[in-house]
């Protein structure tokens, strides 16, 4: 079987990040209805995701969004993977940003039941590996909001 190919980031530095990346990535769709970040940087000791929103989000959203974060990361989600076809995952995850490359087979990954998402990267096997969750800061441009943050250890 070939490897699933999804994207070309190098996400096996930090699978703590890459899994709260997931985690962040779910809160803001359910929180504002955007889509998942459409460029991120993930490393251990600083991160960054953009999203496309038509506004910038509150102090009190910015905050929100970190307690939820970080409520998830408390629930001790187990953190799975499973293969479909892109036919199956397509009934389970955006793929649109799929490339045209990718393999017929894809890797789901899923943290508990909050989020789903075709990925290659390295994970935690469990949210309570991960730490705490903190935003540094951000900033909004022409409709780009900029998130950049990072895992504390416990």
């Amino acid at each position: 079987m070939t490897k699933p190919i999804l994207n070309t980031h190098n996400k096996e530095d930090h699978p703590p990040a890459h899994t709260a990346e997931h985690i962040l990535n779910g809160t803001m769709v359910k929180m504002f209805g955007c889509g998942r970040s459409y460029n991120a940087h993930v490393e251990r000791k600083k991160s960054k995701c953009d999203y496309r929103l038509d506004r910038e989000p509150t102090v009190e959203e910015i905050a929100l969004i970190e307690k939820r974060v970080n409520e998830v990361i408390a629930s001790n989600l187990d953190v799975t993977e499973s293969f479909l076809t892109q036919e199956e995952a397509a009934s389970i995850v955006d793929l649109s940003k799929l490339p045209d490359d990718a393999s017929e087979m894809l890797r789901i990954v899923r943290v508990g039941d909050y989020d789903a998402c075709a990925c290659i990267g390295a994970h935690v096997a469990n949210t309570s590996e991960i730490g705490t969750f903190k935003i540094i800061s951000s900033d909004f441009d022409n409709g780009r909001w900029r998130l950049r943050w990072r895992i504390v250890k416990k």
